[in-house]
This record gives structure tokens, C-alpha cells and sequence, in this order.
């Protein structure tokens, strides 16, 4: 029975540790994915010149999970009552942070960038929607450096983590 709960919390100590890892690699991949639609936002608003309610549509056909959910959802909310922007803006950062791995410095450059957005003239727009993506791309980096440092060793503690307590308490 001992033996059974050592392998019981050396996998679960070890799933952990994976977790942690996916975490640290999914950040690069979700960024990279916010600045894709950031990029198909300024297209869409500066030459089909599409009003925010049809470019969040769009830009929802045209990313993946999760960031696909965040514009899905924003184009439905600003199609129903009307609420001010900057709440609806809010409320579904908060959202895409909880269903993604973005951390709090990308949650406060999206919601900076939420309250400059549909308040300017197409060309500060642009400038706006250039310095969020300067700014998601200062953020790519370091989250590629820390994947790069620590995605192996979050497994390996995991599991190494695992048995040095199951090896204390046996």
C-alpha cells in the first residue's frame, strides 16, 4: 500500500512539474499569437476600415485558441447592449489571462492598449497598436528566455521533487 502512495505522489508531484513547464512554453506562443492579431487588427481597421465590432470578428476566424476566444467574445459582447468599451475590454482580459498563460505584465499592456483603442484618428491608432506590439515583443523575449531556463528543470523537479519526498518519508 506505502509502495502504491509513493508512485501515486511521485506522478502527481511529476504532473505538476509538466504543468509548469507547458505554462512557461505556452507564454511565447500566446504572445506571439496577440501581436498576429494585433497586426490583423491594424490591417482591418486602417484599409478595410471595418468598424471594432467586425474587425474582433474577424480577427476571431483568423487566430487560434485562446486568443481566438478573447476577439469571439468581444465582437458578441459589443453587438448586444451597449456598455461602455473599456468595461467590456476589461472583462474579457481578465478572461483570456485565466484561459491562457499570460501573466499580469501582458494583462497590463492589453488593458493600456483598451483604453486607447477607438478613441483616436486612424493614424495615432496605428502608433497605439505599434507600441502595444513593441511592448508584446519585449515580453516574447523574456518569456522565451525563461522557457529556455527553466522549462527542463520544472520537469525534472518535479519528479526529482517527488521522490526525494517519497524517499524521506518511506
Amino acid at each position: 500500500m506505502k509502495w502504491i502512495g509513493a508512485l501515486l505522489f511521485i506522478t502527481a508531484t511529476t504532473w505538476v512539474g509538466i504543468e509548469w513547464s507547458n505554462r512557461l512554453s505556452g507564454r511565447p506562443k500566446h504572445i506571439r499569437q496577440l501581436k498576429n492579431a494585433l497586426q490583423i487588427l491594424e490591417a482591418e481597421m486602417l484599409y478595410s476600415q471595418l468598424s471594432l465590432q467586425e474587425a474582433f470578428f474577424s480577427i476571431s476566424r483568423q487566430v487560434p485558441a485562446p486568443v481566438s476566444g478573447f476577439f469571439e467574445g468581444l465582437s458578441q459582447d459589443m453587438q448586444g447592449e451597449m456598455s461602455e468599451f473599456i468595461h467590456v475590454w476589461e472583462k474579457h482580459v481578465a478572461g483570456l489571462i485565466r484561459d491562457s498563460c499570460l501573466g499580469s505584465n501582458e494583462e497590463e499592456i492589453l488593458l493600456q492598449f483598451g483604453r486607447t483603442l477607438g478613441q483616436h484618428d486612424f493614424q495615432q491608432q496605428q502608433k497605439h497598436i505599434q507600441l502595444t506590439s513593441s511592448h508584446l515583443q519585449r515580453e516574447m523575449e523574456e518569456a522565451r528566455d525563461l522557457q529556455w531556463r527553466y522549462s527542463k528543470m520544472a520537469k525534472s523537479l518535479g519528479l526529482l521533487g517527488g521522490l526525494f519526498i517519497v524517499l524521506l518519508l518511506l
